[in-house]
């Protein structure tokens, strides 16, 4: 029987479309959109931090100056309703209205989780690796969402798309997982043999959750 409590969930490439922000990244480093999206993809193949990527135009580039400095130009971070995937809000809610206690936790800066805060999703909680600090795969990101969401361990899924970051360390820290088939890392890996072992379970799309978890934990006692 599935036990569990609380569905947390991955930010970009789970709930958000991150094609519009690389297009804007790409723009502010004056290289053509398709080329930063193939070295993206060559540095996402083979495994490694998509930040590398802009190593490759701007060698030493550091991203949080960068960020700030797009700010200062009006040309900062901004997420909106149509970044978000079309089934988000359905699932959120659906999960919502069905008893579970659903958190937004990512590896984001703290404008983003403000960002997404304005969106008023369905949502009991929203936080990110800039607010609390470490960042994925950092086991303790996964400890201070163990913290954070309601329930044991394996009473929580944590939902993402990305293979190293989100599959391999959540399951590590206990956590139930869900890999997600969709942008660059969820279509790399969705067939990886260590995916289909580690994860519980690989959807084509969020909407396939609701009914494959089952009924909250606590209710799930309850009936017991």
């Amino acid at each position: 029987m599935n036990m569990i409590r609380s569905v947390v969930f991955d930010v970009g490439e789970t709930l958000l479309d991150d094609t519009p922000e690389w297009g804007r990244w790409a723009d502010w480093i004056g290289v053509p959109r398709h080329t930063f999206s193939a070295v993206l993809g060559a540095v996402t193949a083979q495994g490694r931090d998509n930040a590398e990527t802009f190593d490759y135009f701007r060698p030493g580039f550091d991203i949080p100056h960068e960020r700030q400095l797009r700010e200062d130009a009006g040309l900062g971070e901004w997420i909106q309703e149509k970044d978000l995937y079309p089934d988000v809000r359905p699932t959120l809610k659906a999960l919502w209205d069905a008893g579970f206690w659903v958190g937004v936790a990512g590896n984001q800066t703290i404008r983003a989780a403000e960002l997404l805060r304005e969106l008023a999703l369905p949502v009991h909680a929203v936080a990110t690796s800039g607010e609390w600090g470490p960042k994925k795969p950092d086991p303790a990101f996964f400890a201070r969402l163990l913290q954070w969401a309601p329930g044991r361990a394996e009473e929580i899924l944590y939902v993402g798309d990305h293979r190293d970051s989100d599959v391999i360390p959540g399951s590590a820290a206990g956590l139930r997982t869900a890999l997600v088939r969709r942008g660059p890392w969820g279509h790399l890996w969705a067939d990886d043999a260590v995916v289909r072992s580690t994860a519980d379970w690989v959807v084509d799309s969020l909407a396939e959750l609701p009914m494959l978890i089952g009924a909250p934990a606590e209710e799930q006692r309850e009936s017991a």
